[in-house]
């Protein structure tokens, strides 16, 4: 029987919903008192099955099937495009697109089965391309109807010289997105790794990076990790068939983000006896700092790994005085997943700018405790919504914050007049100390360039009426 990935809301302490000031928060879950709430009224909502897709299109000799309606594969265009960007910095010349095929599941196929679909899109995938995997995906649709896509991939795979891989992510089955990361790696270590145990190679860690960490980042993160004579393997990112199988004979594991991949580097831990840590994502000096001491003292290089800190920290302090010069005392919002929106408002502290509010996807034992660094931090509270996207949320809070820059997705915070920029960047480092640098210039590009949002901002307005605004942005959750 194949392993269905749990649900992250099953995990311990963990809310989908709620909302107020910081401290509060932070000490209703300390007295185990804080209530996970619910939506009368919803705008949207963000599945796990875009955070598989996403974490696997990229794999250099994998090829996937998407069996789903033709929409669900819409989200696939936007990694793609960070896919070709990654070839471009690795030095390829020609440029390929990831390898896939959606099945487009329709109103006949829910009625009466889609399997027939499924069998074609593996075969037409597999004599298209030759891959050494094939990744059938979930969804929605085929979910509901109960789609045996582990049947068809046993049966198929006598006939295909190729790992038939089934991602179970049907986007319905969890409300918090980062489950859709679980799935993938369940699936690595039942159809990939399947219990093998090679010799170990005492210089190889294991990085787990997130959908959008470039290959610029990824080169930084090897520069670090080399002052600790460390080679880094990048799990699933930009990977391949090869690197999957070096899974197990790393000498330690570590994520770069504190939501990802943490289950499967506690499976690795219990099967192979690799240790790892998990401390967040190294945005910033503090941030970088914890992420690379977390790794030196898995392997014994605390040493190396201060010395490096401290040189570091000389060669980037002229830069971040003057960062610190133009951005201090400005007042940011910010919305991201529950890792990097927590990395990054410690790394706006370091430009010592103000926390005015921040959007999680969820809040449990890994974020609750890095709210209350916050709080200690910063010396006062801020506005925590725990929402999954929810524009509405998000477009009143903005209007009562009035923040000066809004840190996430753009969507909709740039058609209330406000500055808006990222940290998701595959063309430039974000991560470590030379990220740092760049960041603290593309915010303040962001707060000293508003021209554009201010346009928007007469001309496109959002299409909320004034009376919104002046209700409270939490009276749906319940």
């Amino acid at each position: 029987m194949p392993v269905i990935t749990k649900n992250r809301e099953l995990r311990p302490h963990t809310y989908t919903g709620g909302a107020g000031n910081s401290s509060e928060m932070e000490n209703k879950f300390k007295e185990g008192c804080m209530k996970n709430s619910e939506r009368t009224f919803e705008q949207a909502l963000q599945c796990q099955q875009q955070n598989s897709l996403s974490c696997l299109i990229s794999m250099e000799d994998a090829a996937f099937v998407i069996h789903s309606p033709l929409g669900c594969a819409g989200c696939v265009a936007t990694v793609n495009e960070s896919y070709k960007v990654g070839q471009h910095y690795a030095g390829k010349e020609v440029l390929k697109n990831a390898h896939y095929v959606v099945t487009n599941l329709d109103q006949k196929d829910v009625i009466l089965g889609g399997e027939k679909k499924l069998r074609k899109g593996i075969t037409d995938v597999y004599n298209r391309y030759h891959p050494k995997m094939i990744f059938i995906f979930t969804s929605c649709a085929s979910g509901i109807i109960g789609e045996d896509i582990d049947a068809v991939a046993e049966t198929m795979q006598a006939e295909i010289d190729a790992i038939i891989v089934p991602v179970h992510c049907e986007g319905f089955r969890s409300r918090i997105m980062s489950t859709g990361f679980d799935a993938v790696f369940n699936a690595l270590s039942e159809y990939v790794l399947k219990d093998e145990h090679p010799v170990t190679d005492q210089h190889l860690i294991n990085v787990f990076a997130s959908t959008y960490i470039g290959v610029p980042d990824q080169r930084e993160i090897a520069r670090i990790l080399a002052a600790l004579d460390l080679v880094p393997n990048f799990i699933p990112f930009y990977s391949n068939y090869e690197k999957i199988k070096k899974i197990p004979t790393a000498i330690a594991s570590v994520s770069l983000c504190h939501v990802f991949a943490d289950n499967f580097m506690q499976w690795l831990n219990d099967q192979y006896g690799i240790p790892f840590s998990v401390t967040g994502m190294p945005l910033g000096t503090k941030n970088t700092d914890d992420w690379l001491r977390g790794v030196a003292l898995l392997v014994g290089k605390e040493k190396e790994a201060e010395e490096f800190i401290e040189s570091e920290h000389q060669r980037i302090s002229e830069d971040l005085g003057v960062l610190k010069e133009k951005l201090g005392g400005k007042r940011a919002f910010i919305c991201a997943g529950s890792g990097r929106s927590m990395a990054t408002a410690r790394l706006i502290e370091d430009f010592e700018m103000k926390l005015v509010g921040i959007q999680t996807p969820h809040y449990d034992e890994v974020v609750a405790p890095k709210i209350g660094r916050l709080i200690e931090e910063y010396g006062e509270d801020f506005v925590v919504d725990i929402a999954s996207l929810q524009p509405f949320e998000q477009a009143n809070l903005i209007r009562r914050l009035k923040p000066d820059v809004f840190i996430g997705l753009a969507n909709w915070a740039s058609r209330q007049g406000v500055a808006t920029t990222h940290v998701l960047d595959s063309k430039h480092i974000t991560l470590g100390y030379t990220g740092l640098v760049y960041l603290g210039n593309k915010i303040n590009d962001a707060i000293s360039n508003n021209g554009l949002n201010q346009k928007l901002a007469k001309h496109r307005p959002l299409h909320y009426k004034e009376s919104w605004y002046e209700q409270n942005p939490f009276q749906y959750l319940v």
